[in-house]
């Protein structure tokens, strides 16, 4: 196991990679701990969590609302856990989201952990402390900044995570590539998913250094007032069609990127967008989609990234290069319905 401990400016993270849910007791140090996941991993690793006291929640993103945080704050009433209490958020990005806003908000404040159990939770979901849940098509428009005490990663989650799982996480692997990384993003290009699903230390690495992408730009910008929004490459549109559609997380950004490469190529010059949208479907994400663009115009008007009418959109110069572009939200409105 690695141990990483890391500085934001409200509090000390220690990431754990290639640990296991075996450490959980150690590093609760003899406080209270609960566990909150969903059926999907509870029904998977019973055997990993019988010995723990937990609570579960239904699976989905249409769960990640204000009435699931109720059920949970109930639950820890009725378990009369106190202020000491650790609070365990086992499971992908919704269990995590859900798990650092109760946290966040339950006696005004206890611990919290995750075990991030998928790709897209382990490289992106589950680190820097945004949390909190959906209202209505809106989302994540509900929620805090609030750092968790760790973050343990063991992998053996991952064995039983459905194939298309790895798919939707593979899209924020892209992204960090995209905005950040350029040798990764060749290094992707040269990398099938099936050989990661079963290379668990070029997994390790590849995860790890993922991570540290994310954590870096956090640590500079911990409250999202200015490179932090580079994490929201295809996130801006990706996020109006998510829950407009039903689409998995992974895919509404996948789409969200290559909408974004195009407006790229208009503003910036940006001249991959075709090696882009082939690295997508190399790793078996959608790249395109019909969807009600008025409907999604309006989403947008509601995006936190908008300031009165302009949205702070995330473009590419080029891979590995990103920028952060203010447009007003009417041009961005017609070149979304030219596209």
């Amino acid at each position: 196991m690695m141990k990483k401990r890391i500085a934001f400016s409200s509090g000390i993270t220690d990431f754990y990679f290639g640990g296991s849910i075996d450490f959980l007791r150690e590093r609760a140090n003899g406080r209270r701990l609960i566990v909150l996941t969903d059926t999907n991993v509870f029904e998977a690793h019973k055997r990993k969590l019988k010995k723990l006291e937990t609570i579960v929640i239904n699976a989905g993103e249409i769960n990640k609302t204000q009435a699931t945080v109720d059920t949970v704050i109930g639950r820890l009433v009725e378990l009369q856990a106190d202020r000491s209490t650790l609070l365990i958020g086992i499971g992908g990005g919704v269990v995590t989201d859900i798990a650092g806003y109760v946290a966040a908000i339950y006696m005004r404040g206890i611990s919290v952990g995750f075990l991030p159990t998928t790709i897209l939770a382990m490289v992106d979901a589950a680190i820097g402390g945004k949390n909190g849940v959906d209202v209505g098509v809106y989302k994540n428009i509900v929620g805090t900044i609030r750092q968790p005490e760790f973050l343990l990663y063991d992998y053996s989650f991952l064995k039983t995570l459905p194939h298309e799982e790895w798919v939707n996480g593979f899209a924020e692997v892209i992204k960090h590539a995209a905005i950040k990384d350029g040798a990764m993003f060749k290094l992707l290009k040269q990398t099938k998913l099936t050989t990661l699903k079963r290379n668990t230390e070029l997994l390790h690495k590849l995860v790890m250094r993922n991570a540290l992408i994310k954590i870096k730009i956090v640590q500079q910008d911990e409250f999202e007032k200015g490179d932090r929004k580079l994490l929201n490459f295809g996130h801006t549109l990706g996020h109006a069609i998510e829950n407009m559609m039903g689409l998995p997380h992974g895919h509404a950004i996948s789409i969200g990127m290559v909408y974004a490469s195009h407006l790229s190529a208009q503003l910036c010059g940006f001249k991959k967008t075709m090696e882009l949208v082939e690295l997508l479907e190399q790793f078996e994400l959608p790249t395109h989609a019909s969807f009600d663009k008025m409907q999604a115009v309006t989403n947008l008007a509601m995006d936190k990234k908008r300031l009165k009418n302009v949205i702070h959109f995330v473009l590419l110069e080029k891979p590995g290069k990103a920028i952060i572009m203010p447009i007003d939200i009417k041009e961005l409105e017609e070149k979304i319905q030219q596209a």
